[in-house]
């Protein structure tokens, strides 16, 4: 059976070399039965939605995407695969989705799974995967049981083909949601449910916590940081600003936190700078860089409050825009400190209702 490969991921889908998928390589005698677990499928409603898929000919077609599974798969099933190091221990979960082709023309060089995303409930993004394998001679197609539906990359018009992905999460976290991110803009959301609340390392949206950030030496000096929320913006507030065709079609949102200096230094009121969104559909967004020399900035969202050298137990909030695609919304805020080796906090990002 033939096994497609990921294209150039933008999920950063990683290649594996799949070995031992021979007899003679698996330490099995021929003939032996497997024991094989079978996949555990997660609740995941299947429901169709409209797609944009732009190929090599630099023109969009129409498809109709369906995940139709979603599946806990088992370590074992992966035991004849040499995994990179830091993939070891993670556990594979197995996506199933078809795709077709709803417009008048051929489509070539499909691969819709390599915008498939699997996320946790704090917004982190599931490794995906490809196979292939190494010896041509083998036998059995050196995928998990769960997961062999190989799909085309060649869809004639009103044709339906189905392939399925593997992700890999580690054992803390569960898939809380399973997005595509559309070539028309917008991020694609199908729920998964069964997924706990909280996730390992993810403090409540209010809680307090400690950071590092540097001073104008390079000196690290400690912080005490309380989000304040996250609210959804309009793009009226950015009105003022040189926004490209791709941002206009994006939604702010606006994300607050206070600042205490519990350190020995003073230190400049550009703390935001390390904060990101983390969302549902697994992005990591940054907050924008918008030039406003002398002009009054994003008056429902000032940088910094007041705008001063921040001194020892002295405080300051400061408010950072976000832009997330239509469809996509925060899981989590996350705060980096700077210098090397500074720590990461991650708080549950609850958003507040829109002004």
């Amino acid at each position: 059976m033939p096994i497609r490969l990921a294209g150039a991921a933008g999920m950063g889908a990683l290649l594996l070399l799949a070995v031992g998928c021979a007899s003679g390589d698996t330490g099995r005698k021929p003939g032996a039965a497997e024991s094989v677990t079978p996949a555990r499928p997660l609740p995941m409603k299947p429901t169709p939605r409209r797609a944009t898929w732009t190929g090599s000919d630099h023109t969009a077609h129409p498809l109709r995407l369906t995940p139709t599974r979603l599946a806990r798969g088992s370590d074992s099933d992966l035991s004849h695969i040499r995994l990179d190091d830091d993939l070891k221990g993670m556990v594979p979960y197995y996506l199933t989705f078809s795709y077709t082709n709803t417009g008048k023309a051929t489509v070539k060089d499909l691969s819709p799974e390599r915008n498939f995303s699997v996320n946790g409930v704090d917004g982190q993004a599931a490794r995906a995967v490809s196979l292939f394998r190494s010896d041509p001679l083998a036998t059995g197609s050196g995928l998990p049981p769960g997961c062999r539906e190989s799909g085309t990359s060649e869809l004639a018009a009103g044709a339906t083909s189905a392939t399925c992905q593997i992700f890999m999460l580690p054992k803390s976290r569960q898939p809380a949601t399973v997005s595509y991110k559309d070539d028309g803009g917008d991020t694609l959301m199908w729920q998964v449910g069964g997924a706990k609340g909280g996730s390992d390392g993810v403090l409540a949206p209010d809680v307090p916590a400690d950071g590092i950030t540097t001073d104008s030496r390079d000196r690290p000096v400690s912080l005490r940081i309380t989000p304040k929320g996250v609210r959804t913006g309009s793009l009226a507030d950015l009105s003022r600003f040189d926004l490209d065709a791709d941002q206009k079609k994006m939604i702010p949102f606006y994300v607050t936190m206070q600042y205490r200096n519990s350190g020995k230094y003073d230190v400049l009121p550009s703390m935001s700078d390390g904060v990101t969104l983390r969302t549902t559909g697994g992005r990591t967004v940054r907050k924008m860089t918008l030039l406003d020399i002398g002009g009054p900035g994003v008056v429902k969202c000032p940088e910094a409050v007041p705008y001063k050298m921040v001194k020892p137990n002295g405080v300051v909030t400061e408010c950072s825009v976000h832009l997330l695609p239509r469809g996509d919304a925060p899981a989590a805020v996350v705060f980096t400190g700077a210098g090397a080796g500074s720590p990461s906090v991650t708080w549950r990002a609850q958003v507040d209702g829109e002004e």
